[in-house]
């Protein structure tokens, strides 16, 4: 197993969003160095204040929501305190939405532009959800 992971979010969908989270937070919680950037549909849910819930692409993300699996954004936080993983917003999904890193989750770091990303993550596993 490489010893980086990067994975870039840009789905809204319940099921992507929590397999991001929970490989982030194992990949974490064991040793991996971890990078996710957000971006497109994903984004929003990592605004201040987003109370939504995602939309389901099938059963297992009704499941999901019905059997008291921890929240995504849950696994995401506990990736960065516990396994010093990063989560940072996409530069240009910001611009587009016209919003700052003021306007983001605290466990975010600062926005990032893709090439910046790809850049970081050379010589690891790249996943896209």
């Amino acid at each position: 197993m490489s010893q980086k992971m990067s994975i870039v979010l840009v789905s809204d969908a319940r099921e992507k969003l929590q397999m991001a989270a929970m490989m982030a937070s194992v990949a974490a919680a064991t040793g991996t160095e971890v990078c996710v950037f957000l971006s497109m549909n994903a984004l929003a849910y990592f605004v201040k204040g987003n109370s939504s819930e995602p939309p389901v692409e099938g059963k297992m993300g009704t499941l999901i929501a019905q059997k008291g699996v921890p929240p995504f954004k849950q696994l995401f936080q506990q990736a960065v305190e516990l396994g010093d993983a990063k989560i940072l917003p996409c530069s240009m999904a910001l611009d587009l939405l016209h919003l700052g890193k003021e306007d983001l989750d605290p466990e975010l770091g600062p926005p990032t532009g893709l090439t910046r990303f790809l850049s970081d993550a050379e010589g690891g596993q790249i996943l896209t959800f």
